[in-house]
């Protein structure tokens, strides 16, 4: 499993008794489902803790693979979509997205970790602890 899917797949299935996070002999980890754990012999990946080293090349690769992983497909569709003067004016105007996002998870009631607490408890958590 390459070390992309495994960080969705570990953030994706934090709370699913179905998937296990295991450290191998190197101290690198790999996410698989529970029921292979004791069956997994393989080379391992490092499990990257985020993404924000990322560089243009590694972008490149997301948007050329053919099959790529779910959530890419959805980030990168966002961008596609949208209009280019729209993509420059967030660009020239230095527009935070991390505040749109937060905003739009504060209005759905959730927390972070995808439970209902109501709009106000939400807002708090995505709005206040910034």
């Amino acid at each position: 499993m390459n070390a992309a899917l495994a960080l969705w797949r570990n953030y994706n299935h934090r709370y699913d008794d179905n998937y296990d996070v295991v450290e191998t002999p190197k101290g690198e980890y790999i996410v698989c489902q529970t029921d292979e754990v004791e069956y997994i012999n393989a080379s391992f990946e490092t499990l990257s803790k985020d993404h924000s080293k990322m560089d243009y090349e590694h972008i490149q690769n997301i948007r050329t693979d053919y099959d790529p992983l779910n959530h890419w497909e959805e980030i990168t569709g966002m961008f596609s979509i949208a209009h280019g003067e729209v993509l420059r004016y967030i660009l020239f105007a230095n527009v935070l997205l991390e505040r749109f996002i937060r905003y739009e998870l504060a209005s759905r009631g959730y927390d972070k970790d995808f439970k209902w607490v109501g709009f106000e408890e939400a807002e708090h958590i995505w709005l206040k602890d910034e």
